[in-house]
């Protein structure tokens, strides 16, 4: 997998040594799996792809160190959101799973307009627009358990149905029988050392 895009140059550069460079240390790293090779053929794009565990990014030979770091952050940070992407299954796979878990535990009355995956998500696992339909999941579910995607995606579903945590809300998750050991997982890797605390919960109320 590739991504490319096309670079802007903003003021003068800087030399930085041979045309071509190949190495993984130096300050313009955005980590040590990182790879940046310079290449005189370039003119203005930028390209990045996996090569094994390693991430290579590909920049023009005349880039400035400035710019150099600029880009290589802005191409992993692509790279890594289009193998979310791919990973998570895709829209349409989770809009079916939404219309199975609707039918199973909410007797079909909860029905999104859309139900989509979304990378920009980090302080909530799930959000939910009643008035529009529309449903949105973290990508940062990618790997948990399918009980808890299944939760977070059956709790945005009961908020079409009922926007607040009220009683009449939790009573509509009381026949999923792994809400409270979903909740715990995700309490448990909210608490983790270094990560946001996340929620999940509508546009309108605050979470629980």
């Amino acid at each position: 997998m590739a991504t490319e895009q096309h670079s802007r140059r903003q003021g003068p550069t800087e030399q930085d040594g041979p045309t071509a460079r190949s190495g993984s240390a130096g300050p313009a790293e955005a980590g040590p799996q990182v790879e940046v090779r310079r290449s005189a053929r370039r003119s203005r794009t930028v390209s990045a792809y996996r090569e094994g565990d390693r991430t290579v990014v590909l920049i023009p030979a005349r880039m400035s160190m400035a710019e150099e770091r600029r880009w290589v952050a802005r191409m992993v940070e692509r790279l890594a959101k289009q193998e979310s992407r791919r990973q998570l299954g895709g829209d349409a796979e989770l809009a079916a799973r939404a219309e199975r878990l609707s039918a199973a535990y909410l007797d079909g009355r909860a029905r999104p307009a859309v139900v989509r995956w979304v990378t920009n998500q980090n302080s909530r696992w799930g959000s939910c627009t009643p008035a529009e339909g529309s449903i949105r999941l973290s990508h940062r579910l990618r790997g948990m358990p399918e009980y808890v995607v299944d939760y977070v995606l059956l709790h945005e579903l009961a908020h079409l149905l009922e926007a607040d945590h009220g009683p009449a809300f939790w009573a509509l998750l009381a026949s999923y029988p792994r809400t409270e050991r979903a909740r715990g997982y995700l309490e448990g890797v909210a608490a983790a050392p270094r990560l946001p605390q996340a929620r999940e919960d509508s546009d309108e109320e605050a979470a629980v």
